[in-house]
């Protein structure tokens, strides 16, 4: 039997491996697809497209243009800054609530939950009207803070779904034994849960930080000023209506593309044991 389990518990790791080494393989034939041909003068682009950039045709120019006529930094800072003030916001927000849900039994405990899972499949750009008209009001208008509340709002379900399913897995007795020591429950929480879920944390993190960065809806509707442009929104500026500078463009979409490998190579561990976790369970 233990022989069985072991071997069980072998083939979903394997199989887990190779799920996430399949998806990071499809992931990344477009990403290299970009990266080469940002290297590349535009008649290569369009005649080779998937050929290496050689010595005698690799330039520079798109990167020159986009330091030159875009403000290349202050996008970059703005989309930090909106990516990981969400990020924190959702991960703290989220696991306040996924403890209180999956820790404390009161009444209308299911039905906050089922409400949070809602949130997951009903879009949040339905309410993109309704969201504008608040933000005016609010004197929040092409403003980064906007957005953050945004994304915020826009991660909480399923970091909450997420990290509650975690932390109902946390032995009850380590919990109980840190309540008799004196512990009040947010030092629980933060001590001793939330180490015991970063996998969870970091599935999170994942999934959530590369639609934030990517999006451009909400700062082309929420924060479109030239002082609050993202690194997406600020790389459609190199599009126009008759001619587009295919490797400004490129080489923008090179430049945004290097936060989201950082992301992975920092929480790859930790999104593996997250994956197998899921498996096995």
């Amino acid at each position: 039997m233990t022989q069985r389990i072991a071997r069980r518990f072998q083939i979903s790791t394997l199989a887990a491996h190779l799920v996430l080494i399949g998806f990071t393989l499809l992931a990344l034939a477009p990403t290299l697809l970009v990266i080469m041909n940002s290297f590349k003068p535009r008649k290569e682009i369009f005649g080779a497209p998937l050929a290496l950039p050689s010595f005698e045709t690799i330039t520079l120019i798109g990167y020159d243009t986009v330091l030159k006529r875009g403000d290349i930094l202050n996008y970059f800072q703005n989309s930090l800054i909106v990516t990981v003030c969400a990020l924190f916001f959702i991960i703290l927000f989220g696991a306040m609530a996924a403890f209180a849900l999956s820790e404390y039994r009161f009444p209308g405990n299911r039905l906050i939950g089922l409400f949070l899972v809602m949130g997951i499949m009903v879009p949040i750009r339905l309410g993109t009207v309704g969201i504008l008209k608040l933000m005016v009001s609010l004197g929040l208008a092409n403003t980064l803070f906007a957005l953050i509340l945004v994304y915020t709002a826009q991660g909480l379900p399923m970091a909450v779904f997420v990290m509650s399913e975690f932390m109902r897995q946390v032995s009850d007795d380590l919990k109980n034994a840190a309540r008799v020591d004196g512990l009040s429950e947010y030092t629980i929480l933060f001590r001793l849960v939330l180490p015991v879920v970063r996998p969870a944390i970091a599935t999170i993190a994942v999934f959530t930080m590369v639609p934030i960065w990517n999006d451009l809806w909400f700062p082309l509707v929420l924060a479109p000023g030239e002082s609050t442009r993202t690194m997406t929104l600020g790389a459609q500026s190199f599009i126009g209506q008759f001619i587009t500078d295919w490797n400004a463009v490129l080489a923008a979409l090179t430049l945004a593309i290097v936060p989201m490998l950082i992301l992975y190579l920092m929480f790859s561990r930790q999104l593996i044991r997250g994956i197998t976790a899921g498996a096995v369970k």
